[in-house]
């Protein structure tokens, strides 16, 4: 059992879907044989029943087949089965007009009415109801299931069917193909709209990654772009004074030398502001991003008194963790608190779409992060915690559970000291304002 949930659990959403889809029309023949083929045991006398049996068998075995190699046709993973399609659509009709006559025209003929509708209605609902995972357009769709309940009251009549059994005949094709065909458009709708779903979640999170990109490179050109021209305007006035023997070449070297060194300081105020977090932002930023893509985001705890260093570690810990939850994880709830116990500040992220085993050396939220030398952003949480004395802790929860847990030790001097008791007797010592929350 386990393993099974494993297997269940370790999928995608659009693999899941993808995956209920199949066992659906997997399970079509078994409907088929159960409701139209094993009733004529009841009625009909032998062989005819058998007849009956194996024909819409076999009709029901080609029925899956062709639908789980369509189904791979609408995922663009095979072409179109276009022969094994022929050969549905000929069994169908083949198949339902032998087991008509054979109904009407063998042992206890008048008996074997119930039989011949049952089973001529029921193969032709469901051939052209697998016919229509080949269909792309609605309005062909409608023609087929129409098409095939005129044909089928067209054929019923010659086969010695009455007028009114007949056109009974084909209300009740409408109504039955009608109902496996809108079954197999909306499926196969479904199952597109989640892939795509997927998909645009997929280029998000790349578009997000490209434009933090293109922002570090606008400050890099606007710091360096700048400095290096006048490095190299100062450079070039400095070489022509001292082929002219001027003492003012020095001074314009020492100009250069001194943009040069500016330069540098700048370029490392750039760097450390990308790699450095605002840890109120990163919150209210993660909230923000899991809310609009359909994930329940709670955030709750103070952040404000806290060391700059400490919430420039904790946000990129919130950013780390968020990512890995719209990329990896399959969450429909995340939950990040925020902790101020005995001198230690703790922050946990935890989710429920990261099912799996591991032990937290991983590189996120989800069940990637669990699996050992999968990327570097573990790794380079536990190097920002590491300058400020925390540690990071990463792995399943129990269940459907994911949780990053990051623990930082407070500075002496940032420790709240503990409000002195009241004096018997005297008036309680004024209560300080609580710390602001983050409010979700």
């Amino acid at each position: 059992m386990g393993g099974r949930d494993g297997w269940w659990r370790g999928k995608s959403t659009p693999a899941k879907i993808e995956t209920y889809t199949r066992w659906s029309f997997h399970t079509f023949p078994f409907i088929e044989v159960a409701t139209f083929a094993l009733p004529a045991f009841g009625y009909v006398p032998a062989p005819v029943n058998w007849i009956l049996f194996l024909l819409v068998s076999a009709h029901a075995v080609l029925a899956t087949v062709t639908a789980s190699l369509t189904l791979d046709w609408t995922r663009g993973r095979r072409r179109l089965p276009v022969r094994l399609l022929w050969a549905l659509g000929t069994a169908t009709v083949v198949i339902a007009v032998v087991s008509l006559v054979v109904a009407l025209h063998g042992p206890r003929g008048a008996d074997n009415g119930a039989a011949a509708a049952t089973v001529f209605v029921g193969v032709l609902s469901f051939g052209i109801g697998t016919l229509a995972l080949a269909v792309r357009e609605t309005r062909r769709m409608v023609y087929g299931v129409l098409g095939t309940a005129l044909g089928a009251g067209a054929v019923a009549v010659p086969a010695g069917v009455p007028a009114t059994g007949a056109a009974v005949a084909a209300g009740a094709v409408v109504l039955a193909a009608g109902f496996f065909t809108f079954t197999s458009a909306f499926s196969v709708w479904l199952l597109n709209a989640v892939y795509e779903l997927d998909e645009a979640r997929e280029t998000r999170a790349r578009l997000a990654v490209a434009e933090e990109r293109l922002r570090f490179g606008r400050d890099l050109h606007d710091v360096m772009g700048r400095n290096l021209a006048v490095v190299a305007l100062k450079s070039e006035l400095a070489v022509q004074l001292a082929r002219r023997g001027r003492p003012e070449a020095v001074e314009q070297m020492i100009e250069v030398q001194r943009i040069a060194r500016e330069t540098q300081r700048e370029v490392r105020e750039v760097v450390r502001g990308y790699r450095e977090a605002d840890l109120r932002t990163e919150l209210a930023g993660a909230q923000g991003v899991l809310t609009a893509a359909g994930i329940d985001c709670e955030v709750s705890g103070p952040v404000t008194g806290l060391p700059a260093e400490i919430q420039s570690a904790l946000g990129w810990v919130v950013r780390e963790a968020t990512t890995n939850v719209l990329r990896h994880g399959d969450a429909g709830r995340c939950a990040v608190s925020l902790r101020v116990v005995e001198g230690r500040v703790t922050l946990t992220v935890e989710n429920d779409g990261a099912p799996g085993t591991g032990t937290g050396s991983g590189t996120g939220t989800g069940p990637a992060a669990a699996e050992p030398g999968r990327g570097s952003g573990l790794a380079g949480l536990r190097e920002r915690l590491r300058e400020v004395g925390g540690v990071l802790r990463a792995g399943p929860a129990g269940g459907d559970l994911f949780r990053l847990t990051a623990e930082v030790p407070l500075p002496p001097a940032s420790v709240p000291e503990p409000a002195p008791a009241p004096a018997p007797g005297g008036s309680p010592p004024p209560v300080p304002h609580p710390v602001s929350e983050v409010t979700p």
